[in-house]
């Protein structure tokens, strides 16, 4: 029986029944001694009432039993994510009491977590709402921007100023562009279309995209992995992630620094890394570099807008990967991704 399998119970049981002994065996003893023979009426009135007793405590324990069982049911579906699941505590008592606290508890649960949804919600909608105002402005201005620099090849500074503009017209997209995204991920209105993706094949599209400015800035983007491993992701999704620490570390190298991208799989996790020969980051910065818009003292990196690291950290946790960071300045950096692979029982 489930009674019996709670030691208190148990205890209590067996209390009841050595105190009930005792003082059977005393009775019987001073009856012997005093009357030269046991009583069989005390060994039924005993016996009736060592029943009575431990019957009343069973059915007390039992029925306290289905009020906890009943109460462990409500909690579990509130944690399911039925909302409404109450205790009932309509009685009184200590027990009732606390069943009162669990279920004002979950009330205040509810409450913290509709403000939440309700204040991601007003986010993602002010974010959207001002991002797909800006978009129209941008490409107005990266037209007119367009036919500046065409009329501008006759003079030289008004070009360089057109090439400046378009450039922080640049940062401006990017940054419009990755605020709708972390958006996104923050209100979890993105459904990730995950299959199993060549890790090989991602790299090499993502050697593909950096080619033209590692030759431009003289830097070497350099592969290595076996070309059989396989990541369950959202493809899209996980070049962007890695893109950006990639763009990260080109941001942060010199002519001549390499970026590494290594890759590796074993039977429980896909491990990606990326590496590289730059200027690496100040220990005071490593527990920040994640967090938005932040700018370290130490960067001489002024295009940045500080949402590239964020977002990417954003992707790789959505699909319950993590992502790690160690550097020594002046030794460089690297960005190791796990993404742990689930076990088939």
């Amino acid at each position: 029986m489930k009674l019996l399998l709670n030691k208190d119970i148990k205890r209590l049981l067996i209390a009841i029944l050595v105190i009930f002994s005792a003082v059977f065996l005393t009775i019987e003893v001073l009856c012997k001694l005093s009357y030269g023979k046991f009583s069989l009426l005390f060994l039924f009135a005993f016996a009736f009432l060592l029943l009575a007793v431990l019957t009343v405590c069973f059915l007390y324990f039992q029925k306290q039993a289905r009020v906890l069982e009943s109460a462990v049911r409500q909690i579990e579906a509130f944690l399911d994510g039925d909302t409404d699941a109450r205790i009932d505590c309509n009685e009184t008592g200590e027990l009732f009491r606390l069943f009162h606290s669990v279920n004002t508890l979950a009330s205040i649960l509810n409450a913290h977590a509709e403000n939440e949804l309700r204040e991601k919600r007003f986010l993602k909608n002010t974010i959207s709402d001002i991002s797909h105002q800006l978009k129209t402005p941008l490409a107005a201005l990266n037209i007119y921007n367009g036919l500046l620099m065409d009329e501008a090849e006759a003079h030289s500074d008004i070009q360089s100023f057109a090439a400046l503009s378009e450039k922080e017209l640049d940062r401006i997209e990017s940054l419009v562009q990755n605020l709708l995204k972390i958006t996104k991920l923050d209100a979890g209105s993105i459904v990730f279309e995950k299959s199993e993706e060549s890790v090989s094949e991602m790299m090499k599209d993502i050697e593909l995209h950096f080619a033209y400015r590692a030759k431009q800035e003289g830097k070497k983007l350099l592969l290595s992995g076996p070309e059989d491993a396989i990541l369950l992701c959202d493809r899209d999704w996980m070049l962007e992630a890695v893109s950006n620490i990639v763009k990260n570390a080109f941001d942060h190298t010199q002519e001549g620094d390499t970026v590494k991208i290594a890759w590796k799989q074993s039977a429980s996790l896909v491990q990606i890394v990326i590496k590289d020969s730059g200027c690496g980051i100040h220990p005071e910065d490593l527990y920040h570099i994640f967090k938005r818009f932040y700018r370290s003292r130490f960067s001489k990196d002024t295009q940045g807008i500080g949402l590239g690291l964020p977002l990417a950290k954003s992707i790789i946790e959505s699909h319950n990967g993590m992502i790690e960071v160690d550097s020594t300045p002046h030794q460089g950096a690297a960005f190791t991704i796990n993404f742990l692979i689930p076990t088939k029982l």
